[in-house]
């Protein structure tokens, strides 16, 4: 019997788990540096005691910054086969999350299959499954419709839930008395809306939430608070419908931590880099440090096709300040449910952008593959490179393509090479160009 509900509590109680433990060896910490973190809610630790096959890994600014896949399947996309093969393509190339984002069919068997078989952390949105779990229309579930699909999802074993409790019957005045261009942008955040502006009633899962918090702390799942009023233009970012949902999402992590459960805190969105920083400390503060889950964010609304690029390059500023968790954005982002390919380009360009970030905020050990990188280009040691890259496969590819006459060189430069001059200068041998 275990003398603790979640991790939280474990950490409050100074109890050392096996997850902590592992996942303080992944940060180079002591578990007892990693604890009071933990404690705090500075640091989650997603981990439902029912996904028995998890590598746990911590969520929180002063660890190395994570990444999350979006997957699922949907009414013109089908096939779980293929999305279970895209999530352990996935798990192949790093990301610590895969949240099912399922819209369509059976979902408990793909939800059961993850959890029984995926390593990463598991993550859901529930009220996206209410409708397709009772097969009725949105207006005739009821609040304990929702909250039971949460214990479904709980009992399925996943680690953590995207709940949209932030936005209230006041929330609806809003959105229409302040005129956004983009109204609310979030998928769930706008099955809450419809429901309420339908039925008349409030956010179930505002209203009910202490019963939430309950079924989490059963099962020891994070909530995930969800922004349903992420900007999804640059026109929409920083305005009053995000940031007074954001002082709600501050309010609801303090409840959640009385109870000892652990919780992220969902962020932008689309916005123009210059307010990116700036969003990242006021969250900091009005949620008491709690990791901030960020989608992007995406700096410009004009580039269908490359959202991957916009997205790393708002995920980089964003976790250099202060941001836990990046969501990957995929090349079919706005345009289409994402193929392999896409993924494993939305996955690259997080990679990248959470590596840059971690380097920029000092984690430790960020730095070195990449001291160890500069070391094997400076000596043409082309098979230690492989080993330090991001994706070797790409890399080994783009050279045997175009490979050069000499080894020590790129096709792109021969004997103009500057590595290649300044060795044999400091060397003392003769410099051949011709």
């Amino acid at each position: 019997m275990r003398e603790y509900a979640t991790q939280m509590e474990a950490a409050r109680k100074g109890i050392i788990t096996a997850e902590l433990k592992i996942v303080a060896k992944k940060e180079l910490m002591t578990a007892e540096e990693l604890m009071p973190l933990v404690a705090a809610g500075k640091v989650v630790i997603c981990a439902n005691k029912k996904h028995k096959c998890i590598d746990p890994q911590g969520v929180g600014s002063m660890l190395k910054t994570k990444i999350n896949v979006n997957l699922g399947v949907s009414r013109d996309c089908k096939d779980y086969d293929i999305e279970m093969k895209k999530v352990l393509e996935a798990v192949n190339m790093g990301a610590h999350a895969i949240m099912d984002l399922s819209s369509h069919g059976n979902t408990i068997p793909f939800r059961r299959e993850l959890t029984s078989k995926c390593p990463a952390m598991i993550g859901t949105v529930p009220v996206y499954d209410s409708v397709i779990h009772y097969q009725r229309e949105l207006n005739t579930l009821t609040a304990k419709d929702f909250i039971d699909v949460v214990r479904l999802h709980a009992e399925d074993g996943v680690d953590f839930v995207t709940l949209h409790c932030g936005i209230t019957r006041k929330t609806i005045e809003q959105i229409k008395t302040h005129k956004r261009k983009m109204n609310i942008v979030s998928r769930g955040g706008s099955l809450v809306f419809a429901w309420m502006s339908m039925t008349g009633e409030e956010n179930p899962f505002y209203e009910y939430y202490d019963e939430i918090l309950d079924i989490c702390r059963e099962y020891d799942v994070t909530i995930s608070l969800g922004d349903a009023c992420r900007p999804g233009c640059l026109a929409d970012a920083s305005d009053v419908c995000q940031i007074e949902e954001l002082v709600r999402l501050g309010e609801l992590t303090k409840r959640a931590w009385e109870k000892d459960v652990q919780v992220m805190v969902e962020g932008p969105g689309h916005m123009p880099i210059d307010q990116i920083a700036a969003n990242m400390k006021i969250q900091q503060t009005i949620c008491d440090g709690a990791p901030f889950y960020v989608l992007g964010p995406l700096v410009t609304d004009i580039a269908p096709g490359y959202d991957h690029i916009t997205s790393a390059i708002g995920g980089a500023i964003a976790a250099s300040a202060g941001a836990a968790f990046l969501c990957y954005v995929t090349p079919a982002e706005h345009l289409a449910l994402p193929n392999l390919e896409d993924v494993k380009q939305g996955i690259m360009a997080s990679k990248i952008a959470a590596h840059a970030a971690d380097i920029a905020k000092g984690v430790r050990g960020a730095r070195e593959i990449d001291d160890r990188m500069a070391e094997a280009r400076r000596v043409f040691d082309w098979e230690a490179q492989w080993e330090c890259a991001i994706d070797p496969e790409t890399a080994k590819k783009i050279r045997a393509d175009r490979k050069p006459g000499h080894e020590d060189s790129c096709s792109m430069c021969g004997k103009f090479c500057a590595i290649r001059s300044m060795n044999k200068a400091l060397a003392g041998e003769f410099i051949d160009i011709l």
